[in-house]
């Protein structure tokens, strides 16, 4: 397929806006791809220390280029953050670092993007690829306002250290809030706040990694309804070290506390115990607020798509967006799959316009 005059603007430049690059370079596109971070590796090296990538390198690879070292382990957050840059290095496409998209409107070329630096950039496409970490969810709770400890987020939160002798409850039980939990529970007293009981899930099968399975028996393609039917709590990877730390007492769960009171905690059974730190492992909404303006969005704030296609605006997708097409959606083994899914499409869409003289 031949370039098209304008470009297809891409924003963000992490795992998703690295793969929406590689897919419209692919379909004879010219992207573009702005980030608002200092190099393309999106919000991993703002993680905490010991994060690791949740699949094996040999299943976290993106087209073209493998992770290397031992694919059966599983990489660090440093070395993701030099794996992407390398990644983008060799994508051959424009990234502009340190540069924020402000808003996305309707322009005669198809959309407009302004920057915050004041730049205006004629787009025949957009993607909308900026992932969630700047969106950072903290729920509303009773008493979380006058509460007289510390308060903060994972998204926060970058190692032990500050935390050694103190009482701490984490809010939630995902991978991130037990992951976080354990290794706090080296240095302080931690209990995990969850609505419901975690469902632990073997991270190896018979010798085989989970993704092995997911992959082998057909459950990276089905929808994500497939796993509201099974899992009913918080969904947690484990070698077993983690349903150990809760049997042997170093780490607890219990049911979500009623209300914060003070420096105290008011447990669901009315015990109040003193409490320093609460941190939320409670997830992140889009970062999508570039395209307020444009009416992408459900009453709700929430983009309006199909599979990650914009039911509002053609010629507008998004690429990892939680559980857009599958399970994977927004991890680095499943953000090429539906980059490729949204990028024919949209392809199809630019390259019609130009045909038609409306670009």
């Amino acid at each position: 397929m031949s370039n098209t005059t304008e470009p297809v603007v891409i924003v963000g430049g992490g795992q998703s806006g690295l793969a929406a690059a590689r897919a419209a370079r692919d379909c004879g596109l010219r992207p573009l791809v702005l980030e608002a971070g200092d190099r393309p590796a999106g919000s991993w090296p703002h993680y905490y220390d010991s994060l690791t990538v949740f699949s094996p390198a040999g299943y976290s690879s993106m087209p073209g280029m493998p992770f290397g070292g031992d694919p059966d382990r599983y990489p660090t957050r440093d070395e993701t953050v030099a794996y992407l840059e390398r990644y983008a290095a060799g994508l051959d496409v424009e990234i502009r670092t340190n540069t924020t998209v402000q808003s996305v409107e309707a322009g005669e070329h198809g959309f407009t993007v302004q920057t915050a630096d004041g730049r205006r950039i004629d787009a025949a496409g957009v993607v909308a690829a900026s992932g969630s970490f700047s969106r950072p969810y903290v729920p509303e709770l009773p008493g979380l306002e006058g509460f007289g400890g510390e308060v903060l987020h994972v998204a926060d939160y970058r190692n032990p250290k500050p935390y050694a002798g103190r009482r701490v409850v984490v809010v939630g039980g995902g991978n991130s809030g037990v992951q976080v939990g354990y290794e706090l529970s080296e240095v302080a007293t931690v209990t995990l706040a969850t609505r419901a009981p975690l469902t632990f899930l073997p991270q190896r099968t018979r010798g085989k990694d989970l993704h092995y399975w997911l992959r082998t028996l057909g459950f990276d393609d089905l929808p994500p309804a497939w796993l509201a039917r099974i899992v009913t709590g918080p969904l947690v990877l484990d070698t077993g070290r983690y349903q150990a730390a809760f049997d042997s007492g170093r780490l607890d769960r219990r049911p979500m506390f009623a209300t914060l009171d003070g420096d105290r905690i008011v447990w669901a059974d009315g015990t109040r115990e003193r409490v320093d730190v609460v941190l939320f492992a409670t997830g992140y909404r889009p970062s999508l607020e570039y395209l307020r303006g444009l009416g992408a969005f459900d009453p709700n704030g929430m983009p309006v798509h199909s599979g990650g296609i914009s039911l509002t605006h053609p010629g507008l997708v998004y690429v990892g967006l939680e559980f857009q097409r599958s399970f994977s959606s927004n991890t680095l083994r499943g953000a090429s799959r539906d980059a490729d899914y949204v990028m024919a499409p949209l392809a199809a869409h630019v390259q019609g316009a130009a045909a038609a003289g409306s670009l």
